[in-house]
């Protein structure tokens, strides 16, 4: 029987948060990738080039598990009641919930992290509490079936630990071997503790624009959610 494995696919996304964990948890025996959007029309990546969806909101299967990517295109995603409900309908069967970098901001305005850990990127792990979630500064983070990873490549060490989960110790390292993955940075600063604050003020002060305009809709994101749930 097969594996369904499904991730959100939307513009603007980083692609490495979507193609890192798919290079990994593809080869879980009897695993079935599929890359989910309202079209499958390609869609563009913060790169620069495209990803083509496999299937469509509407015709996705159920799936196993349920991954959402991040990027700067969760500003749109985060207010975007169709993907939101899309991601509801799916995590009412679905056995894992997982997100990658940012991705968990848009679980968590889906409201699928409250009361939940989560991972996310240094950069946005601080709006996850608007959501009645908790931030948790960890590379691969789980909580009872809900799965996630830090910033970026954070995310093939969250895929690695998935398959163990669905497939078995033996069955991810032989898929971590089959990769290569053996990390060895050149530079000893991939973290804002390791970076120290120089860097990580010039990294801000870059982003800064892009970090207002998300704030804006993680603030009507947020309180959609708190009309919605109970407190």
């Amino acid at each position: 029987m097969s594996i369904n494995i499904g991730f959100l696919l939307f513009p603007n996304l980083t692609q490495l948060d979507l193609t890192g964990p798919a290079q990994v948890l593809s080869r879980i025996p009897d695993a079935k990738v599929h890359l989910v959007w309202k079209s499958i029309e390609p869609v563009l990546t913060d790169v620069g080039f495209t990803i083509n969806p496999t299937t469509t909101f509407a015709d996705c299967p159920q799936l196993d598990v349920l991954c959402v990517p991040g990027g700067s295109g969760i500003n749109e995603q985060m207010v975007d009641q169709e993907t939101l409900n899309f991601l509801r309908h799916q995590s009412e069967r679905a056995k894992y919930i997982t997100s990658v970098c940012n991705g968990s901001l848009i679980l968590a305005a889906a409201g699928l992290l409250v009361g939940y850990k989560s991972a996310c990127h240094w950069m946005w792990s601080s709006y996850l509490e608007r959501f009645g979630a908790q931030a948790i500064d960890a590379r691969v983070v789980r909580d009872r079936n809900h799965f996630s990873g830090g910033g970026v490549t954070a995310g093939i060490d969250f895929a690695l630990t998935l398959a163990a989960e669905i497939a078995g110790e033996e069955v991810a390292k032989r898929i971590q071997l089959a990769l290569e993955y053996d990390p060895q940075p050149p530079f000893s600063c991939g973290t804002p503790k390791k970076a120290g604050p120089e860097i990580v003020d010039k990294v801000l002060l870059l982003q800064a624009e892009r970090i207002k305009r998300i704030e804006q809709n993680i603030v009507i994101a947020a309180g959609a959610l708190g009309q919605q749930t109970p407190t």
